[in-house]
This record gives C-alpha cells, sequence and structure tokens, in this order.
C-alpha cells in the first residue's frame, strides 16, 4: 500500500477549475518529483495531498485514511508539508524555529521533554546546522533557510516529508545540497514528495516524475522515461532533451532560440501515461 494515494483529484479555487483530474502515489523510501510548466496545478496539488487545500473532488488517503477522516493534529503525525516561502520571524533562533516541528508531539499545557530535545538536536546535525542553533533566523542566507525548514519537517518525524519547490532562489551548490537530502532521507524510509521546476535535477533525485499539464496528470515513471524530446516540446515548447552520463550526472540540452519541435502525431495531453 502507498503511503500517499491520491486519485482524480478535482480543486476550484473561487470558482476556477486548478485541477480537473490528478493522480499520485509515493511509497515510503522513494522520493516523488512533481513537474510542469506555471500554472500546471504542481503546488495545489501538494498542498491538496497535504490537507492544506480542500477537495472538490476524487480522493486522498494516507496509509490507507481517507484523509477526510484525520484530524489536523493526525495529519501532521503522517506529513510534514515545508512551504516555498515562509515568515522569518524577527529573533528567533534556527533551534527555536526547529523545534516548533515538535508541535504535533507536545500534548496541550505540555513541556518539550529531553526526547523532544534530542529529536532537535538530530535534525539539526541533519541538514548541517549544528553549529548554527544559536543563529537569528535573520542572518541565514538563502540556503541555510531553506535547510532549517527541511530541519523542522524532519523534526516532526512524520514518514512523508512535502516540499513545494525547496530550490527556488538558491544557487547551485545550495540546491545540490537539498538534492542530497532528499535522497538521505528517501534512503531513511521517508516517504519524499517534492514541487521543482528545474529539470535535471528533478531526473538527479527522483526516483518517480510525475509531469503536470493544464491542472491534470499526463505521465509517471522514470526521468528518462517521462522527459521525452516530445514531451519537453509539446509541455514546455522548447527543443530540449535530457541526458544522464554513466556516471549519473543529468543535463537538460536547450536549443534556446529555436522552435520546439513537434511531432503531430504526439498530444501533451494524451491520455494518462504510466511507466512505473
Amino acid at each position: 500500500m502507498a503511503w500517499l494515494d491520491a486519485t482524480g483529484v478535482q480543486v476550484q479555487i473561487r470558482g476556477r477549475e486548478i485541477l480537473h483530474h490528478a493522480d499520485l502515489r509515493v511509497e515510503r523510501g522513494r522520493v516523488v518529483v512533481l513537474v510542469g510548466p506555471n500554472g500546471a496545478g504542481k503546488s495545489t496539488l501538494a498542498r491538496t495531498v497535504a490537507g492544506l487545500q480542500p477537495l472538490t473532488g476524487g480522493g486522498v488517503a494516507w496509509d490507507g485514511t481517507p484523509i477526510a477522516e484525520l484530524s489536523s493534529r493526525k495529519l501532521a503525525l503522517l506529513r510534514a508539508f515545508v512551504p516555498q516561502h515562509a515568515p522569518v520571524p524577527a529573533g528567533m533562533t534556527v533551534r527555536e524555529a526547529v523545534e516548533l516541528g515538535r508541535s504535533p508531539h507536545v500534548g496541550p499545557l505540555q513541556r518539550p521533554t529531553a526526547k523532544d530535545a534530542g529529536v532537535v538536536d538530530a535534525a539539526l546535525d541533519r541538514v548541517g546546522l549544528g553549529p548554527f542553533a544559536t543563529r537569528q533566523l535573520a542572518t541565514l542566507s538563502g540556503g541555510e533557510l531553506q535547510r532549517v525548514r527541511i530541519a523542522v519537517a524532519v523534526a516532526q518525524a512524520s514518514p512523508c516529508v512535502i516540499l513545494d519547490e525547496p530550490t527556488s532562489s538558491l544557487d547551485l551548490g545550495a540546491a545540490a545540497a537539498v538534492g542530497r537530502l532528499l535522497r538521505h532521507l528517501a534512503a531513511d524510509d521517508f516517504a519524499v514528495l517534492v514541487v521543482l521546476h528545474d529539470l535535471a535535477l528533478a531526473a538527479a533525485v527522483a526516483d518517480d516524475v510525475v509531469v503536470m499539464h493544464h491542472g491534470r496528470t499526463v505521465a509517471s515513471g522514470a526521468a528518462a522515461d517521462v522527459l521525452t524530446k516530445e514531451r519537453l516540446a509539446g509541455i514546455w515548447q522548447v527543443d530540449a532533451e535530457l541526458t544522464t552520463s554513466p556516471g549519473g550526472a543529468t543535463g537538460l540540452h536547450v536549443d534556446w532560440l529555436a522552435p520546439p519541435a513537434l511531432d503531430p502525431t504526439h498530444h501533451p495531453l494524451d491520455a494518462w501515461e504510466t511507466t512505473a
């Protein structure tokens, strides 16, 4: 059974249909990456399965339980959500921020225990921020702040981590560091769902890539199988090709000035395809 199973998801926001048929499965120990052009519905799907955006149709189940049957506290014990942008409270230290991840485990009128402190320490060490524990958030770089947000999710100790564009606005080195963190989480049996725009990074970190377009899922499987030259042309409107070296390095080769070479027999909104 998949840890997260979403089928036929539909979402309307202020009367506008954002998702009209989205499917998604995430298992523990795997990284699933949502990709697609701007406006495809990636972030909306991530927020919906996380319980932050109401469904208008379809179903979402966590570990076999429909999301409508889960309280917010129970849902927090099943998944952690890392938003694309989060406020940076003035005066808060790195450790204080990561301690917030323990909130679902601390009952009303209770104080954090020594166990909670140990989990926070482990989360800081996992993301390489142990020496930064007393630093104020306002003094950190963008990449360091993103690692703090991931540490908050790790401290939450939920089996699934959902990240919405965790590498947006990061430089190459910081983005690569986040990519390594995602793989390490999967290696420790977390289910990882991440929204990415960088297709080369998606190919490098993903066990499965889910392609979205116009509010629906159109393909799912290994990056090399679903991010084909034809699909890149049809959906992203570019002449591009994804490559992987024998050593595992990924690259996206784009002819920036050439129009896409569209295959007249293929349409990007063909029936759902899966190669998994």
